[in-house]
């Protein structure tokens, strides 16, 4: 009842507990000394108890940039490395992603820019430029773009062997998935552009049917979309199909939302030569575009065109973002890449995604760290 004390136990009392609970230890070492297996031996059939640990894997970081264009032969950098030596310390993460702007042949055969054609741009370097990139740090390299097959299928097959003997993880040919393995996990590149020598982002039962094949082989799944006009215009999500020179370049913002709805985790884009905003997705983030991050003596690189830099990731192994910032540059004229004191690129994505995402828009902060 409430107010009164209980009666204090008894010393006997309180030992009888204490008695029985050092006997219960005793007993149950005695079992485990019996459930101790003996040193096994060729006739051994004794059943071992298995301990089971539980590894967590670690989180994986990711560098990624645009497009990147080293020449087109015979048009080449004396000293292809450089091109890609101001921004090498920016170039190092897990996994390294870039789009090739190009082939990797020494054929001329092929070319799809007739011998008089104008404002035609066929680009080749060299097969074993493919080691200046795996040098640079380029793990994953996407050819879903226009110019994957500028030297007709003999360009692209010595490309793939070039990327391939380089250790360079190709993605974004008719059915191809890249796929990476670190840290115990396995990422896929699932990539696409708007022409049916790549994965077809015009063709809508692609998009589903890659994502979900990948799902099956990998914990984390990219998506990259080569789409949007091109030049200095070009650098707002539009909601509806671009238009370039009168192809379809497909719609950018309509592909990316249904790229994560069928279950990407991460979607990164380029292609209109001009970054473009980031938005925050149902949680995930979407690059629309990275620009151009070198174009030895091919590009424009002028004004908002020569803005760029280098997107740093952190994921977790559900392919959640953790952290991420960007690492500003500029291109200078000739096509070099060079960071940006000034760090002009953040103010200038910023402004893009408030006006295109509003309240989902993925702002950069004045550290560089991509905020949600």
């Amino acid at each position: 009842m409430v107010g009164r004390h209980r009666r204090r136990p008894t010393i006997r009392q309180r030992l009888v507990p204490i008695a029985l609970t050092l006997i219960g230890l005793a007993v149950g070492v005695v079992a485990l000394r019996h459930h101790v297996a003996p040193p096994a031996t060729p006739t051994t059939t004794t059943t071992m108890t298995t301990v089971t640990t539980t590894t967590v894997a670690s989180p994986i970081t990711v560098a990624a940039v645009g497009d990147t264009d080293l020449g087109a032969t015979p048009q080449l950098p004396r000293t292809p490395a450089n091109e890609f030596a101001p921004m090498r310390t920016d170039l190092r993460a897990d996994v390294v992603f870039g789009n090739l702007e190009g082939t990797m042949t020494s054929s001329s055969a092929d070319s799809k820019c007739g011998a008089n054609a104008a404002d035609c741009y066929a680009f080749r370097v060299p097969p074993a430029f493919a080691e200046v990139y795996r040098a640079a740090g380029f793990t994953v390299l996407n050819s879903a773009n226009n110019h994957s097959y500028d030297f007709g299928q003999q360009g692209e097959i010595d490309t793939t062997a070039a990327l391939g003997a380089a250790g360079i993880v190709q993605a974004g040919l008719p059915g191809q998935i890249g796929y990476v393995h670190v840290h115990d996990v396995t990422m896929a590149f699932v990539d696409f552009a708007p022409y049916y020598l790549t994965n077809n982002m015009l063709a809508p039962s692609q998009l589903p049917s890659l994502i979900a094949t990948a799902k099956r082989h990998a914990s984390i799944v990219v998506v990259y979309m080569h789409s949007g006009a091109e030049g200095i215009t070009a650098d707002h999500v539009t909601r509806r199909n671009d238009y370039y020179y009168g192809e379809n370049r497909g719609n950018a913002y309509a592909f990316a939302h249904a790229a994560i709805d069928d279950g990407a985790d991460l979607v990164l884009g380029s292609g209109p030569h001009v970054w473009r905003g980031m938005e925050w997705y149902r949680g995930h983030l979407i690059v629309y575009s990275m620009g151009d991050f070198t174009n030895y003596d091919a590009f424009s690189s002028y004004g908002d065109l020569a803005l760029t830099g280098v997107l740093h990731l952190t994921l977790a192994t559900t392919g959640a973002v953790i952290s991420g910032s960007l690492a500003p540059a500029t291109v200078e004229q000739g096509g070099l890449v060079v960071p940006d004191p000034e760090h002009r690129l953040w103010q200038f994505v910023n402004g893009l995604s408030r006006s295109d995402f509003g309240a989902n828009a993925a702002l950069v902060s004045a550290t560089g760290q991509i905020e949600r």
